[in-house]
């Protein structure tokens, strides 16, 4: 089944999403399977990107008009991505730079390979860097570190909560007093764990 997602940048109705709409019912999105944001990409407060990521199942496909309308940046457009392809969905990108990455295909997976990389290095870079300040910070008796904003139990919570399709992601925010930003580092939309979720349970 093909499920779509648009998102415009602004609420104020001054960007319209007709144009998104138009290419993804000309690549076989039923209008009532599109899932629509008014929102800026680098908010984490996407629901209808929630609800389009909750409602996909193995053997879908995401169809999306760019791939900017999916990523806040490049690493959580991979770790979007990886997450589909984990649970056997794939991504199509009608337009843009993008528009070679089919991951139903061998040639489109290998293009997502190399954003995929891409994010691997800048994140390997990002670590490399706090490394060395977390060095020096001790070099100069200063520690640190950023400590986890969820417990073992609250982890175990967050996941059961994800698993279910009737869960307020909102709602279970507010519970564990945190952002979806902040969640989505623990575990994924269906419940599965990410790092943080894993080094928490680890530790």
């Amino acid at each position: 089944m093909l499920i779509g997602y648009a998102r415009v940048s602004k609420a104020d109705g001054s960007q319209t999403l007709d144009l998104q709409r138009d290419a993804l019912m000309a690549a076989g999105v039923e209008p009532d399977r599109i899932y629509e944001d008014r929102a800026s990409g680098a908010k984490d407060d996407r629901p209808g990107l929630e609800s389009c990521l909750r409602s996909l199942r193995e053997g879908d496909v995401l169809v999306v008009w760019k791939l900017d309308r999916l990523g806040r940046n490049l690493a959580h457009l991979v770790g979007t991505v990886q997450d589909l392809s984990d649970r056997g969905v794939g991504l199509r990108v009608l337009a843009g730079q993008g528009a070679q990455i089919d991951t139903t295909t061998a040639g489109g997976r290998l293009v997502f390979g190399i954003f995929a990389a891409l994010a691997e290095f800048e994140r390997e870079l990002i670590r490399e860097r706090t490394i060395a300040g977390l060095k020096a910070a001790r070099a100069r008796g200063r520690t640190g570190g950023r400590k986890f904003a969820l417990s073992k139990a609250q982890v175990r919570l967050a996941q059961v909560a994800m698993r279910r399709r009737d869960t307020s992601v909102a709602e279970l925010c507010r519970e564990l007093g945190i952002g979806r930003g902040t969640l989505y580092r623990y575990v994924d939309p269906g419940g599965r764990l990410r790092d943080h979720g894993k080094r928490v349970l680890d530790g």
